[in-house]
């Protein structure tokens, strides 16, 4: 069965870069009917927070991104440690001492002498003594794991076949001198037991990848399916790292950004394909396959969210907003012809409240001076009674005939004069909940 995970720290709101890739792992599990795992890399106690693990949750709720189990990597730290056994036993895992400054003088030197800077292994060489002496004086070390050194290759599903030379790769540290299991060998272990068969995660994770393959092999298990998306980058192609406090999901979600619209753009965004806006979650998992999407920094504008967002709107009925036109005050009895005339022209539903209160209130006239007397004859012609929706119609020809005036001339000042705006919604839709409020007051 095919089976996926999302595993985001809970250090943060995840933001868009999480989003990618949580996204196609979950089309993946769902167009092959697996399962998708949210996983929660919760291994450091320092910077992991409950709140964000809620956050989490919350976040892919609303955007309908179910999972089919939850795991804790802080609940499974006996496994690791039998792995990290495993990897001593069989002179793959050693300890290292080194402290920060020393491995960056090392690298330095191994740069000025034109070597790649990867960890030379010195620590290969401490006696017992040597070691318990560091102990002493430094506390327990680093635990890398030891790279054979050969070539390191995979078919990737977006970069094609990979190959890299392990020997130009540092050993990695899978276990940090306070005892702290890094994602490492945590991943490693989790994809083999939990059957992961397909990971999707970004290209900064190659190499990652390449010392993880080698990991996965030592300690008995088989390789899930790699797949490395590019990264994205701001509008401008600056660094989108230095712009996430306003993209984190909830922060889109305040703006009013709606799910299916930000899907809709993920789901293609960086792929041969084009963004289309999709009305379900269905559409996009049968349009998924992640063989289209390229290596290239990929740009995101947040911009792009809001046109989807208005199109997504437009297409609704009123039962899917309900509770939003509620929240802006409309009388359920209005509920209906009010979003009709205003689902035409909002862009979020933030957007409601505001014609909601030219419902209610009224606006303040825009009369050019040229238009005043016009504009005093026209009110004088207004039909009495209720308004409906003929009453535009009726009431601007007879404006019309009385005053000869025709097409902008005749229009565009009686729009102004009772909404304050050169531009909004269909007159004939607008005047009946202007009117019923007003008889109201």
């Amino acid at each position: 069965m095919t089976t996926t995970r999302f595993a985001p720290s809970p250090t943060g709101y995840i933001h868009v870069g999480n989003l990618r890739t949580a996204l196609m792992n979950y089309l993946i599990a769902r167009k092959a009917g697996g399962s998708f795992i949210l996983r929660i890399d919760d291994t450091d106690p320092e910077r992991s927070k409950e709140e964000y693990v809620d956050a989490i949750k919350q976040d892919l709720e609303w955007l309908g991104l179910h999972w089919d189990r939850v795991e804790r990597q802080s609940e499974r730290l006996d496994r690791y440690a039998e792995a990290a056994d495993k990897l001593r036993e069989m002179g793959r895992f050693y300890e290292a001492f080194e402290t920060p400054t020393e491995l960056d003088l090392k690298r330095k030197k191994q740069l000025n002498m034109g070597k790649p800077p990867v960890y030379d292994r010195a620590a290969l060489n401490l006696s017992e003594a040597e070691k318990d002496a560091l102990r002493a004086e430094r506390g327990d070390g680093v635990w890398r794991f030891k790279l054979n050194h050969e070539r390191i290759e995979w078919t990737d599903g977006i970069l094609g076949d990979i190959s890299i030379d392990a020997a130009s790769v540092s050993d990695p540290v899978l276990i940090r001198g306070d005892g702290q299991v890094l994602y490492t060998i945590a991943s490693v272990v989790d994809d083999t037991e939990m059957g992961v068969t397909d990971v999707v995660r970004g290209s900064d994770h190659v190499t990652n990848t390449a010392t993880q393959i080698q990991i996965i092999e030592a300690l008995g298990g088989t390789c899930p399916r790699f797949a490395h998306h590019s990264l994205l980058t701001g509008p401008q192609g600056e660094a989108l790292s230095k712009r996430l406090g306003t993209l984190a999901l909830r922060d889109l979600r305040e703006q009013g950004v709606q799910p299916m619209a930000l899907l809709s753009l993920m789901a293609r965004l960086g792929s041969s394909d084009p963004v289309e806006l999709r009305a379900e979650m269905a559409e996009l998992i049968d349009g998924f396959d992640v063989s289209r999407f390229g290596a290239a920094p990929t740009k995101f504008d947040v911009q792009d969210l809001f046109p989807l967002t208005a199109r997504h709107l437009q297409s609704l009925p009123l039962d899917a907003v309900s509770g939003a036109v509620a929240e802006a005050g409309v009388p359920a009895e209005l509920a209906e012809p009010f979003w009709l005339m205003a689902r035409e022209n909002i862009t979020t539903l933030n957007d409601l409240a505001g014609w909601w209160d030219l419902c209610r209130d009224g606006a303040e006239p825009l009369i050019d001076e040229e238009d005043r007397d016009f504009i005093a004859q026209a009110m004088e012609l207004l039909p009495e009674g209720q308004f409906d929706g003929d009453t535009w119609g009726t009431w601007t020809k007879a404006v019309k005939e009385a005053t000869g005036r025709k097409g902008k001339g005749l229009f565009m000042p009686l729009r102004k004069a009772l909404t304050g705006m050169e531009r909004g919604p269909e007159m004939a839709a607008l005047m009946p909940l202007l009117q019923v409020i007003r008889a109201r007051g």
